[in-house]
């Protein structure tokens, strides 16, 4: 048993880590985006890096839950996983082809691109209802980044500057940093008996 705690004791502390990281340098590689305007070859090899343990996260979150969230969460947390690892596939396109902006990736890549954003959208959401039930996390943080995932819906159905789904994107990364901090303070609701 003492074996088994500290072993989630670790997890959780790496996934508290990963979960503040990663978040933190995809929200600089958006505030670059913005500053310059467009993409940047060290801009885009910061949203690479930040993109590396995405696919991972949501499911490590899930591992160091306790209690664990229902299988819709793990499902979620799949389907969020898959999509960003296509994300990690479309960065090193515009690395590979000097793409300037936002604009011109999604132009290149097209409905695939808009199609693993539905995913990432359906698995968070999935993801976001079942740790909501669980009730382990800090519901503000869960709404912060359920937020982002309406606000990068919202900004794909009408017709606004691609640029501004970096609004979605800030809010999910503050509410996944809002999560990690919490799973590293060890902050848990008390349980209800």
């Amino acid at each position: 048993m003492v074996a088994g705690s500290a072993a989630l004791h670790a997890l959780r502390r790496i996934v508290g880590i990963v979960a503040v990281v990663a978040p933190a340098l995809h929200l600089l590689s958006d505030v670059l985006e913005w500053r310059l305007g467009g993409f940047s070859s060290a801009q885009l090899w910061i949203n690479y890096a930040a993109f590396l343990p995405m696919p991972w996260l949501l499911l490590g979150i899930h591992a160091a839950h306790d209690p664990r969230p229902a299988g819709s969460g793990l499902a979620g947390a799949l389907i969020y996983g898959a999509a960003f690892v296509y994300f990690q596939h479309t960065t090193l396109v515009a690395i590979a082809e000097h793409a300037p902006d936002y604009e011109t990736l999604w132009a290149r890549l097209g409905w695939l691109y808009t199609l693993h954003g539905g995913l990432m959208i359906l698995g968070g959401t999935l993801f976001s209802r079942a740790v909501l039930r669980a009730g382990w996390l800090p519901r503000h943080a869960v709404f912060l980044f359920q937020s982002g995932l309406v606000a990068n819906l919202a900004l794909a159905l009408v017709p606004a500057p691609a640029i501004l789904q970096t609004v979605g994107s800030t809010a999910r990364n503050l509410g996944v940093m809002a999560i990690g901090a919490a799973i590293l303070r060890g902050t848990r609701p008390p349980r209800a008996h």
